[in-house]
């Protein structure tokens, strides 16, 4: 089956390289570039801990002039200290000399394992080297997807193309994320590219509004990481801006789209995972309360080991419920799994087992979980929790 084809925005070139932080010698640094400077803004990571291109980063948007974005694979540069800093820093300065711009109008970003110094000679040939190599086709940007990888399986792009007053705009985004992925975001890496036209303060809140639905609704294992940033950049290339609420909300839905399919990917990749599991719970007073539960239920073992088994033990999942601190009765509460009514309104029902488990078994599950509380809904993405996860992350350094 031929690979499927993914448009870039107009004005954006991208590549990606091997330039030697991976022993395995695979791609391990990616360029996102715009022709002309471009409007950008993030979100990052609610750890404490962070990584030194995350500080780099956060200082520098938002930003109505960014050239383009440094991403490293195989190493974080986190918990690096002051050399850390002066890395994530040069990488920019060597990416602004090749444009010649401001090192403050480039990003960086980086993934891998903590603790670890870059080597830095061979990423600032590789920048370079990348820099000459950057290209405006779907192949380039499957360059520059899979040179982000970690212990990702597969590279993750999506594209979303609308028109807005006759003209055509396309989103496109890529990202990166198996592991150390849990509600605000983790693990996880992406870069947003849009040739629509935004102001910074635009830009800021449409972004944070497709993260909460998006990136923030993921959990592997509920394990926030030092690097997580999703930036977003807006060049403006098709003279086409967002002058009516109706064209922002076209818009807004683009993005909201790209995001929330980059996340369903990244769940789907989810290290050592075999069940994709969507969580929706409804019928809250506000939407805090709906965050928590869906949260709590994604991240409890016992759940996710019952879905591994192919288990309909609906007793982990109102436990679950119960201890994510709201509020409620148990006959607020009802239960479907993969459609099948197992618990409703604090009463066990009669179903069958079997055929319930072996529903579970093709690796798509749904939980819904249903309060007569509010009207407040929230639908979160998680996976189950193999022994081959456990086997991934026991051996990661070592």
């Amino acid at each position: 089956m031929a690979a499927k084809q993914h448009t870039l925005p107009q004005g954006f070139q991208t590549t990606g390289v091997t330039c030697g932080i991976k022993d395995s010698g695979l791609p391990d640094l990616s360029l996102f570039t715009s022709d002309t400077p471009a409007t950008s803004v993030g979100v990052f990571t609610q750890n404490q801990v962070v990584g030194a291109p995350v500080i780099v980063s956060r200082g520098r948007v938002p930003s109505p002039s960014v050239r383009g974005i440094i991403i490293n694979s195989g190493n974080a540069n986190a918990c690096t200290g002051e050399q850390g800093l002066t890395d994530a820093q040069r990488m920019t300065a060597i990416l602004a000399e090749q444009f010649t711009c401001d090192e403050s109008d480039v990003l960086v970003c980086s993934t891998g394992v903590i603790g670890h110094f870059l080597p830095m000679p061979v990423i600032e040939n590789g920048i370079r080297d990348a820099f000459k190599q950057l290209g405006k086709s779907s192949e380039d940007l499957t360059k520059a997807a899979k040179s982000i990888m970690t212990t990702d399986t597969v590279e993750k792009i999506s594209s979303k193309q609308i028109e807005i007053d006759g003209t055509l705009i396309t989103v496109t985004g890529v990202a990166k994320g198996a592991a150390m992925i849990a509600p605000n975001m983790a693990t996880m890496l992406s870069v947003i590219m849009t040739d629509c036209q935004l102001e910074t303060s635009l830009a800021d809140s449409m972004l944070k509004q497709a993260v909460n639905q998006s990136f923030n609704c993921i959990s592997v294992e509920g394990h926030t990481s030092t690097s997580d940033t999703v930036l977003l950049m807006a060049n403006g290339a098709t003279g086409q801006g967002c002058a009516s609420e109706q064209l922002q909300q076209a818009l807004q839905s683009a993005l909201n789209e790209v995001c929330s399919d980059l996340a369903q990917q990244i769940i789907r990749d989810a290290e050592g995972a075999e069940h994709f599991v969507r969580v929706e719970v409804s019928g809250l007073e506000n939407e805090d309360d709906a965050r928590r539960i869906a949260k709590v239920v994604c991240e409890s073992p016992l759940v996710k080991t019952a879905v591994t088994g192919n288990d309909p033990n609906w007793g982990r999942i109102v436990s679950a419920a119960g201890y994510a601190g709201v509020p409620f009765q148990e006959q607020d509460l009802s239960l479907r799994l993969n459609d099948v009514v197992i618990y409703e309104w604090g009463s066990p029902t009669s179903f069958d087992e079997s055929a319930l488990s072996k529903s579970m078994a093709t690796g798509e599950i749904k939980i819904q979980l249903e309060f007569r509380l509010g009207n407040e809904k929230m639908t979160y993405w998680t996976c189950d929790l193999t022994s081959e996860y456990i086997r991934l992350n026991a051996d990661y350094t070592t």
